[in-house]
């Protein structure tokens, strides 16, 4: 068993690691538009950019907090791993969401402030439609199973790549775009740039990822089946930094 560091510590890393993931992601987009006028040029690079801060991002902090970077992440933690007390518990859920969250405003702004816009601006970008929230429960189920599925059956390792691939090619396939998280769709709120969404378009959005939460959790027990006794020490992207079962 691995030892975990201080709580404190930990929630830091989520702070730090999900602002510098808003701001690789808002910063990207800023820089494209600038760079490009085409919609499909500035997607790609933003894109590209968020596929590699990204692994960078997990492969650096998961040692230490996980590198949850993501509230549905710590709650499907927390939930799949309940009952052995592999998971995070309520008072570390506690510490993980808001750090998270201030962590993306966090990020949001500091994108704005390296392009000299405002720190501030509420989005204008509109993203209030039923087939966008469609897209959302598909990238947020695909996402968690993705992460406990790796976990479960033994391949936790590929998980900086793994997640990193999958985020990048659901920036393509699904309507949305793939914002899959709620701290960073909360802070994309704060940014009226290209990686924007309109402070009314947050709640659906975010209702939308956690019913991808739901399928996707109920997709790993029914794909993967329960996790068992034998146990490894794996990090879980998006995920908690516990002793978790080899198939978990």
């Amino acid at each position: 068993m691995t030892e975990l560091a201080p709580l404190g510590r930990r929630a830091t890393v989520e702070f730090v690691g999900t602002g510098a993931l808003v701001a690789v992601v808002v910063g990207s987009g800023i820089q494209a538009t600038k760079l490009s006028p085409d919609v499909g040029v500035q997607l790609l690079a933003n894109s590209l950019a968020t596929v590699f801060g990204l692994g960078v991002l997990i492969l650096l902090l998961g040692p230490v907090s996980g590198a949850h970077f993501n509230p549905v992440v710590t709650l499907a933690a927390w939930w799949t791993g309940r009952r052995g007390g592999e998971g995070p518990d309520l008072r570390e859920v506690a510490a993980y969401v808001p750090a998270q969250i201030a962590g993306a405003i966090g990020g949001a702004a500091l994108a704005d402030a390296m392009f000299a816009e405002p720190l501030v601006r509420w989005s204008a970008h509109d993203r209030w439609a039923p087939h966008l929230w469609l897209g959302e429960v598909v990238a947020t189920m695909g996402l968690v199973l993705l992460i406990f599925g790796l976990a479960r059956s033994g391949r936790a390792h590929f998980a900086p790549v793994a997640v990193a691939s999958f985020i990048g090619a659901a920036y393509w396939f699904t309507s949305s775009t793939s914002f899959a998280n709620p701290a960073v769709t909360i802070g994309r709120a704060f940014t009226d740039t290209f990686a924007g969404i309109a402070p009314t378009s947050v709640l659906p959005f975010i209702a939308a990822q956690l019913v991808g939460l739901v399928a996707g959790v109920a997709l790993v027990a029914l794909l993967f089946g329960r996790p068992t006794p034998s146990a490894e020490d794996v990090v879980v992207p998006h995920g908690d930094h516990h002793p978790a079962p080899a198939t978990r």
